[in-house]
C-alpha cells in the first residue's frame, strides 16, 4: 500500500528564500476604490432622501397648521360679518316696529303734556294726579317693570308742584363733581335744562327739566340704549302754557 501524501505545506529547505507575496494590481485597486465610492454615494443619497422626506413632512405639517389657522380666521370673520348683518337687520326691524308712534297725553289740568312714543312701548301711570298731587308715568319696551328707583326705564315722566330751581338743585352738585354735564335746550318751545351722565340714582342716562305753568316737568331716560328714542321724543313734545 502506498502512503497518502501529507496535507501539510511543503517545508522550505533551510537557506532557500521564501516565495515573495504578490502585491495587488492597479485594476484591483481601482475596483476597490470604485466600490468604496459607490458605498459612500449610496449612503449620501440615502441620508439626503431621509432628510428630504423629513423636510417634506415638516413643511406639510406647517402647511396644515397654517391652513387651519387661515381657515379658522376666515370662519371667524364670516361669523362676525354674519352676526353684524343679523344685528343690522334686527335693528332695522325693531325701528320699523316702533311706527306709527302713539300719543302720550298728560293731565289737562297740568298743561296737557303730549309727546309721541314708539308703539312697541308700554305705559304705566303710577300717579294720575286726578285728585291733585304729582303726576308720575313710566314707559318701557314691551312691558313696564315694577316701579323702583333703581330700575332702568326707557322713559320716566313726572310733573310736580315744585319750582324749576328746586328741581335743578338735585343735579347741580353732580355737575360740579363732573359726573354730569348740563346744557340748555328747547323743548316744546320752552327753555329746558338737560343733564347727561351719572344720575342721582347712580344710573347712567339723561334728564330734561322744564316748566309748564306752575309745574315742573322732568323727562328722564335711564340708559344710553334709549338715548336716540329719548331725543326723538323730545322733538315731539307739546303742551299748553
Amino acid at each position: 500500500m502506498f502512503n497518502q501524501p501529507s496535507s501539510m505545506p511543503p517545508v522550505v529547505p533551510a537557506g532557500m528564500p521564501s516565495r515573495p507575496s504578490v502585491a495587488p494590481s492597479g485594476s484591483q485597486k481601482a475596483s476597490a476604490s470604485s466600490g468604496l465610492l459607490k458605498t459612500i454615494l449610496i449612503v449620501v443619497f440615502a441620508l439626503a432622501t431621509i432628510g428630504a422626506a423629513c423636510l417634506a413632512v415638516y413643511y406639510y405639517n406647517e402647511y396644515k397648521t397654517a391652513s387651519a389657522d387661515v381657515s379658522s380666521q376666515v370662519d371667524a370673520a364670516v361669523t362676525a360679518r354674519e352676526k353684524e348683518i343679523t344685528d343690522e337687520l334686527e335693528a332695522k326691524f325693531a325701528e320699523r316696529e316702533k311706527v306709527p308712534y302713539r300719543i302720550f297725553a298728560g293731565p289737562a289740568d297740568y298743561g296737557s303734556l303730549n309727546f309721541k312714543y314708539p308703539k312697541t312701548w308700554s305705559v304705566y301711570i303710577a300717579r294720575d294726579a286726578s285728585n291733585g298731587g304729582d303726576f308720575e308715568a313710566y314707559l318701557h319696551p314691551s312691558e313696564v317693570p315694577a316701579v323702583n328707583s333703581n330700575t332702568i326705564y326707557a322713559l320716566r315722566v313726572t310733573i310736580r308742584s315744585e319750582s324749576f330751581e328746586n328741581a335743578n338743585s338735585r343735579y347741580k352738585s353732580l355737575v360740579q363733581t363732573g359726573k354730569l354735564t348740563s346744557s340748555v335746550i328747547s323743548v316744546g318751545g320752552a327753555d329746558a335744562t338737560r343733564y347727561d351722565g351719572q344720575l342721582p340714582s347712580n344710573l347712567v342716562g339723561s334728564v330734561v327739566i322744564f316748566k309748564i305753568r306752575d309745574k315742573t316737568v322732568t323727562l328722564e331716560t335711564d340708559a344710553e340704549l334709549y338715548r336716540e328714542d329719548f331725543a326723538q321724543i323730545l322733538t315731539t313734545v307739546t303742551f299748553n302754557e
